[in-house]
């Protein structure tokens, strides 16, 4: 199968109703709770990403029990701390923050040296978010270069509950303590600046002994460890990551409707709603419902003319974090000049994607005025980009594939995107969806 996609003509006309992927942050959390509970648990609509399935190999290498069948993905736990540490273990998180951050939360009572590794890309990025915190458990690492994988953790039998300031905005350095905190006697407190919640609403689904306290800025996190935590089913509602890129379709290309059935509209998630909408794009919740603390709905967007620039509030940052390269391109055709603010941390991603935004934008034939954390975008409602565009060497970031392909499609010229197979990591089925909606 070639490693390269051309795109030589803009998507045509369309009208049409998908569904994605199950949404890759709740899909990695059910698999390392699943591994916590007590009996069999089952997952629907499970996200068959590399990184799900990292997460999925990890805590078979702990001794948890794993069927994938068909529909579900079945995992029989053996209650909290229930993994069966062998000598000389080696967990590769791949292409995963999310696990390589989070499984180490679940390791702090290892008796023996776990070594955790990661792709080129992850091994880039800084691990003293969590790392740091995790040691005041009394939990052990060791490192070739330090607060990078490969790491070693050696765990602790006296883990107490500890004290934590969590003032990045890191859904997974909070989740990474919350999780360590089921095997912490005491309190465990966090003080975490606004993020995602996900970890929070399964917790109170599954009865862990949780308070929280919320403020404008912070949230205020006590948990206690459980006696046990049951079996749990779930079935895993759609991406909002990976609907962006369908939504900035949409909103871009000509005399088109799409809607997107069953996503998950979680308020700390849709940023990326709130930030087009103030933009002037055509989007509409329907049929909202709860789902186990999870809010759903199905999307509806309509091709959107006359879209305004924005200056967008720095408050939207964390709930928009993964789907700014995308909303940039909405900028990029918008009118007027757009400025976004204090996102140093899209240079923390897999990529440094607050530089590739900008690079490809310019590529396009935008103006753009970069600093190390913030981004002006000189939108043009006409651009027509006039020579081919080839995308490359990019460390097979698959946001920066996805939004290079939405770019292709919807502002035309031949485009060249190297590294086609880096969506398996979060959305494989992202080029047959295109393909459906582009028939």
């Amino acid at each position: 199968m070639p490693k390269t996609l051309i795109i030589k003509n803009k998507i045509k006309k369309f009208n049409e109703q998908i569904r994605v992927s199950g949404d890759k942050s709740l899909s990695i959390r059910w698999v390392l709770l699943a591994s916590q509970a007590t009996g069999k648990s089952k997952g629907y609509n499970l996200l068959m990403s590399e990184d799900v399935l990292a997460a999925i190999d990890s805590i078979k290498k702990l001794g948890i029990k794993v069927e994938i069948q068909k529909n579900y993905c079945e995992i029989v736990g053996n209650g909290i701390n229930g993994f069966k540490y062998k000598k000389n273990l080696t967990i590769n998180a791949k292409n995963s923050g999310t696990l390589g951050r989070l499984i180490l939360g679940l390791l702090i009572k290892s008796p023996k040296k776990i070594k955790i590794i990661g792709d080129k890309s992850l091994s880039k990025r800084d691990f003293s978010r969590v790392t740091i915190p995790l040691e005041k458990f009394g939990v052990k690492f060791s490192y070739k270069i330090k607060n990078k994988l490969p790491l070693k953790i050696l765990g602790t039998q006296s883990a107490k509950g500890i004290k934590y300031l969590e003032n990045r905005g890191s859904a997974q350095c909070k989740s990474s303590i919350m999780l360590a905190a089921l095997n912490a006697s005491g309190i465990t407190s966090i003080k975490a600046k606004k993020s995602r919640n996900h970890s929070e609403l399964l917790f109170k689904y599954l009865k862990i002994p949780m308070k929280i306290k919320k403020t404008k800025k912070f949230d205020f996190i006590e948990i206690k460890k459980p006696e046990k935590i049951n079996a749990f089913n779930y079935q895993i509602p759609g991406d909002i990551s990976s609907s962006a890129f369908f939504i900035v379709l949409t909103i871009l290309a000509s005399n088109s409707k799409l809607l997107i059935k069953n996503v998950n509209i979680n308020p700390s998630r849709i940023g990326v709603i709130t930030i087009l909408k103030k933009m002037g794009a055509k989007i509409v919740l329907k049929n909202q419902r709860n789902y186990r603390g999870e809010k759903i709905a199905n999307i509806s967007i309509k091709s959107s003319k006359n879209l305004k620039a924005i200056n967008c509030p720095s408050e939207l940052n964390s709930s928009a974090i993964d789907e700014f390269l995308v909303i940039f391109l909405v900028a990029a055709k918008a009118n007027g000049i757009s400025y976004f603010k204090d996102i140093s941390e899209l240079n923390q991603k897999e990529s440094p994607r607050l530089n590739w935004g900008s690079k490809i934008l310019n590529m396009m034939g935008v103006k753009t005025e970069l600093t190390k954390d913030s981004i002006k975008i000189y939108g043009q409602p006409n651009l027509k980009i006039i020579k081919p565009i080839v995308i490359k060497n990019y460390l097979r970031d698959h946001r920066i594939f996805m939004m290079s392909t939405i770019a292709a499609l919807t502002f035309g010229n031949k485009w060249t995107i190297h590294d086609k197979d880096s969506i398996n990591t979060s959305f494989p089925t992202f080029l047959k969806i295109i393909k459906k909606i582009n028939k």
